[in-house]
């Protein structure tokens, strides 16, 4: 069960900005996230299982959001079970009243050949990239039709446009992900807004779940040109901007170099 570790004076004072949701806000985009939002001004209830590091980031960031108003909520979350994930949405209403935004980030990208049969992995990144993601419209999207409008932002990935050798699941997982939330699109009513963000080869910890020899050496070469995750955030902050009646359905995000 989640819990959220915030001080009295925080519970207490009055909600500014939006009450935004980021789920994989303990490292790289996430975190990115999480601190952007925080300091436009809005609430961020940041969920991950590293409670740890949601708190540094956290006191990391109080000075620098406080005159914004925003700040940073840190919550215990697990993605991959769904009691987790709705207990996460449900107190961050009871909380401050409502949900404005869910940021749909958590994912891993244990990249393998698929002769490697590295099947345990496989099932990881279904279980995160696409049940938790599953998991995240189950908890959110009631709450979004309840109160007349929410924004779902799904962080994909450029792996939701191509395949390469060694991104076979990870890549059918991230088309899972655009697709499902290009289906939410089409659904839901207008006054919810849907955003599909795909980032390209980014400075992160996701490959760092890589066991694979080949795909690792891969990876090494192939974020030679990465981009800071601040700019995936800058994107976020462009969507959850707009007016109410303009929906960013979709941006791909890479390096220059990366063609």
């Amino acid at each position: 069960m989640v819990g959220m570790h915030m001080s009295r004076e925080a519970a207490n004072a009055p909600v500014t900005g939006k009450v935004v949701l980021v789920t994989g806000a303990s490292s790289g985009i996430g975190e990115a996230i999480a601190a952007r939002s925080a300091g436009a001004g809005h609430q961020v209830v940041a969920g991950a299982r590293r409670t740890d590091r949601l708190r540094a980031l956290a006191e990391r960031t109080e000075e620098a959001t406080a005159a914004s108003g925003g700040g940073i909520h840190p919550v215990r979350l697990d993605v991959t079970d769904r009691d987790d994930v709705a207990a996460f949405v449900e107190t961050a209403r009871d909380r401050f009243g409502r949900v404005d935004v869910l940021v749909n980030n958590a994912g891993v990208m244990p990249l393998s050949r698929l002769d490697s049969l590295l099947v345990d992995e496989w099932d990881r990144m279904i279980d995160v990239n696409v049940r938790g993601l599953l998991h995240g419209i189950a908890a959110a999207l009631p709450r979004f039709t309840a109160q007349g409008g929410g924004h779902f932002v799904t962080i994909a990935s450029i792996g939701a446009h191509q395949v390469v050798p060694t991104s076979a699941v990870y890549s059918g997982t991230k088309y899972a992900a655009w697709a499902i939330t290009e289906g939410l699109r089409q659904e839901t009513d207008p006054s919810i807004r849907v955003t599909t963000i795909s980032p390209g080869v980014v400075t992160s910890e996701l490959a760092d779940s890589i066991t694979d020899p080949g795909a690792a050496e891969a990876m090494h070469t192939y974020r030679r040109n990465a981009i800071a995750p601040e700019a995936i955030a800058e994107a976020v902050s462009y969507a959850l901007d707009q007016p109410d009646d303009v929906d960013v359905n979709e941006i791909v995000v890479r390096p220059a170099r990366q063609r």
